[in-house]
Formats: structure tokens, sequence, C-alpha cells
């Protein structure tokens, strides 16, 4: 019935129950496994969209110079949440659903983000490398307990962070545009300004989406307001953040460690100031990536396309 470009990493060997589900009604996967990244440039859609009926997605870019390309396509879905590498007012224009699986792989994130907390606080990653050059160094870390987090968004990924660090005796604050003060309430959370988890927080983690409003919130005159010594973590949007400005923070001391798992540009480039601080924590935007979280976001990935392409309403409808 329709043609599926898939640009979602691993697909093949993943997320073999959706890859069935679509071939099963009757649709045709277009996945190449050699891809050495698996997102698509403008040049590279060119040749393939004009054919294609559908797409799953993952750091691709799709506006209007897209859409005009593709004449077939029905329905965008991101292999993830968040959407803003989806233009969805020019989407809208050219009459394709754009499509996301929320809540598939906010575990997988979350718990990333703890890992984050305790690397960074630790120094683990950093110990890693000394021990690699037959070095035995004395480091002094910091414990978790009596910490304040600062949670900078309140969505689904948060509140499970939230609820995973209550078991390391923390004090923890959320700020969030629209605040859940019923979930707060629940899990003991305390919600407060933004001006609050900047300046109060020991650690500030972003969990926001990336927006105009908040494009490089998180640069010099931030980190200049934020606790001297504090910690930021980063699995959510590199937007967020001004990668020199941290830098900067970083080797002045004034942030004493950072773990990042999403960036402006990515890859990452080899030139990138912060790849010559110290105490980070970097990951190449593999947060969502674990074999559980795979499999419920390509199953609910696959069910928005097969019902886009049957002329049903799917179930996770972005731009309605």
């Amino acid at each position: 019935m329709g043609k599926v470009l898939v640009s979602a990493s691993h697909f093949d060997i993943l997320c073999k129950g959706a890859w069935t589900l679509l071939e099963k009604n009757g649709h045709k996967v277009i996945f190449d496994s050699l891809r050495p990244f698996p997102a698509y440039s403008y040049e590279e859609l060119l040749q393939i969209l004009p054919d294609i009926d559908a797409a799953i997605i993952g750091m691709d870019l799709y506006d209007e110079k897209v859409f005009k390309i593709a004449p077939k396509l029905k329905c965008v879905c991101k292999f993830g949440v968040g959407v803003d590498n989806v233009n969805l007012a020019d989407a809208t224009k050219y009459d394709v659903k754009v499509c996301n699986c929320p809540g598939q792989n906010s575990n997988a994130v979350a718990e990333l983000t703890i890992g984050f907390i305790i690397d960074v606080l630790r120094g683990i990653t950093p110990l890693h490398k000394a021990m690699e050059k037959s070095s035995w160094p004395r480091y002094l870390g910091e414990e978790l307990a009596g910490k304040t987090v600062g949670l900078f968004g309140f969505g689904a990924i948060a509140r499970l962070v939230a609820k995973k660090l209550s078991a390391f005796d923390m004090k923890i604050k959320a700020y969030d545009l629209y605040p859940n003060e019923s979930a707060a309430k629940e899990l003991g959370i305390e919600m407060v300004s933004q001006d609050e988890i900047i300046e109060t927080c020991d650690i500030i983690s972003l969990h926001a989406p990336a927006t105009k409003e908040n494009y490089h919130l998180f640069g010099a005159k931030t980190f200049a307001r934020m606790k001297n010594g504090a910690y930021l973590i980063n699995a959510a949007r590199g937007a967020l953040v001004d990668l020199d400005a941290l830098a900067e923070a970083l080797k002045s001391g004034k942030i004493a460690g950072a773990a990042l798992d999403a960036f402006e540009e990515e890859p990452l480039p080899s030139s990138a100031s912060i790849l010559q601080c110290e105490n980070i924590v970097l990951t190449p935007h593999t947060g969502a990536e674990t074999r559980q979280a795979y499999d419920k976001v390509s199953m609910v990935a696959a069910q928005n396309v097969v019902d886009t392409l049957a002329g049903r309403e799917p179930k996770y409808w972005v731009n309605r």
C-alpha cells in the first residue's frame, strides 16, 4: 500500500515487531542499515522522498523545502517525542500529519539522567580516563545526599527523575511553564520559579523542549547566576545550552561539572570547545537508546503510520 522510509537507527535489529506490523498492513519498509549516521540530508532526501508515503524519523530536518519534494507523503512520525526538527506549520500546509511517541522512552532517558548525576558528582568518567593512562589519582567527589536538584521542566521524564531521586535523600525543586501541581504534590516536589531553580540549586537538570524563547537560556548570564560549583545535566535539547559559554564556566570553575546527551549540532564537531573540558560527560544523544525503549517507541510509531495510511486518525497526532 505504501512505502515507509525509516531513519531511526537499529530499526532492523531492535524493531522487528514494528517492521512486521508495517509489512502485515501492506507497507514496504525502506531502511538502509549501512548508513554511518541515520539522519538523511536534504540532498539525500531529494533522491528518495518523492516516492515515499510515510517516514519514521530521528533527527532529520523536515521543513517546507522537504515537503515540497514529497507529493505522496502523508505522515512523518518522530521516533521519540520532541518534534522540534519538524516544521509543524509547513507540514500542515502540505497536509502531512506529524506524529510522535510520547511516554515510550521516558524511563530510558530518566535512568540516563540519574547516571549522569552520579557520574559527574563522583568524577567517574574522568577517573576512568586517568586509569587508562596508568594513573591512580585521588579525587574528592560530592555525595547526592543533602543536595538540592532543580528540574527545569516537569514533564513525564522529569517526574520519573524526581521519583528515582527521592531515594537519594535530596531536596527536589521543579519549574515548568504549565506546572502540574497534583503530580508535584504526589512526589513531594516543590514547584518554584525559573529564577529560583537557577539561583538556588546545586544540580540543574534540563527537561524542557527547545523553543525560540529558551534558546541558549543556559548561557554566560545564567551560569553567572548559578551557585558556585553547581552542576548542569542536559538529556533534553542541545539548543537550551550555549556550549561555548558552558566550556568557559567549566574552565573557570564556576560550574563544577556537566553531563550532556544533546547538542545543537549533531554529530558534535571535533573542534567543539566543550571537548577540552574536564569533569565533563558527553554521550551521542543516546538517552532513549535502550532495547526496551526502542521496542515500545517503534510499535507506537508503526501504529501511527499504519493508522494514517489507512485513513484513520493516529493516536499521537501532533499538528492536528
